[in-house]
């Protein structure tokens, strides 16, 4: 992306910034814009400015294949400067593995369980090979099975090779000995899917927050409150977590979706800001919560520089 359309998204943005959220907030960004600010320090600071004036402090940086370039593989050191820079600003930047330029969801397929794993290694040698204050926090991956075409027909299936792919993916971290957070994003009506996985019939839901550190649940409502909203889609995720010792972060979408009720896209950030302290403040004495994280960077800065017209 040009340096020119960067500072179109930045105008006016600084002057609004809104104080510290009181929670913590992350932001995925793919893979246009994280190589971006890989590859061009005016677009790394400007973007690292962006985040701290909207109190966002964890970054889920792309860190995979695209457009025939594979970054964090063959120029380590953009990655090196990149999170040194952000890390002596106190954010922190996780490993986003997963897309839809790769069509990662059919990682849970047995065929493509090499790609996934080769995926992950990849970071972890990254983080073998960085100093302490270059390496990535923690790994978010995003492979979303029930984007598959034989969803409908083979969920149970599917879901199964996604709970094997997560122990699969957690053993590797495990064996590497490295300390960073493993975490997935998964839908929150996966807590309604029961499947039966080394003898034990629980959600899906289940399964998945005990094979890793957090999940970002894709709690996609723009409302907090009812039997429909953001605090009830997330109620037992957040208790289970709650009970096992891992972590709950909630997802908010932003980016425009032919269904209103699933992102804040229509609404303003007044609106945004009052839905999610009114989920921190039913989750915040819950040791399980872990803040929110936004989907997505680009559509997020576009969203706040096209206000709604009053």
């Amino acid at each position: 992306m040009s340096r020119g359309l960067w500072g179109f998204f930045c105008a006016g943005l600084l002057a609004t910034a809104t104080s510290a959220p009181a929670t913590d907030r992350a932001v995925w960004t793919w893979e246009k814009e994280s190589y971006a600010m890989l590859g061009d320090a005016a677009v790394a600071l400007e973007a690292r400015t962006f985040l701290e004036g909207k109190g966002i402090g964890t970054i889920y940086l792309y860190a995979d294949a695209f457009r025939q370039r594979n970054l964090v593989a063959t120029h380590p050191q953009l990655y090196r400067g990149f999170i040194r820079r952000m890390h002596r600003h106190g954010l922190r930047v996780h490993a986003l593995l997963g897309s839809y330029y790769l069509h990662t969801e059919r990682y849970v397929l047995p065929e493509h369980r090499a790609e996934a794993l080769a995926m992950l290694q990849r970071v972890l040698d990254y983080n073998a090979a960085a100093a302490p204050h270059e390496r990535f926090d923690g790994v978010s991956l995003d492979i979303e099975p029930h984007l598959l075409g034989e969803w409908s027909e083979h969920r149970d299936a599917l879901l199964l090779n996604f709970i094997d792919l997560s122990q699969a993916l957690a053993s590797l971290k495990r064996v590497s000995g490295q300390a960073l957070e493993l975490g997935a994003a998964i839908p929150f009506w996966f807590d309604g899917i029961v499947v039966e996985w080394n003898g034990a019939a629980r959600p899906a839901s289940e399964h998945l927050i005990d094979l890793y550190d957090y999940v970002v649940l894709m709690d996609y409502r723009n409302r907090a409150e009812g039997r429909d909203g953001m605090i009830a889609h997330a109620a037992r995720e957040l208790d289970y977590a709650k009970r096992h010792g891992r972590k709950v972060v909630i997802g908010v979408e932003i980016t425009p979706n032919d269904i209103p009720k699933v992102t804040f896209d229509g609404a303003s950030e007044e609106d945004l800001e009052r839905e999610l302290r009114r989920v921190e403040k039913a989750y915040r004495r819950n040791p399980a919560f872990a803040g929110f994280a936004l989907h997505h960077y680009r559509t997020y800065r576009q969203w706040l520089e096209h206000p709604l017209p009053e």
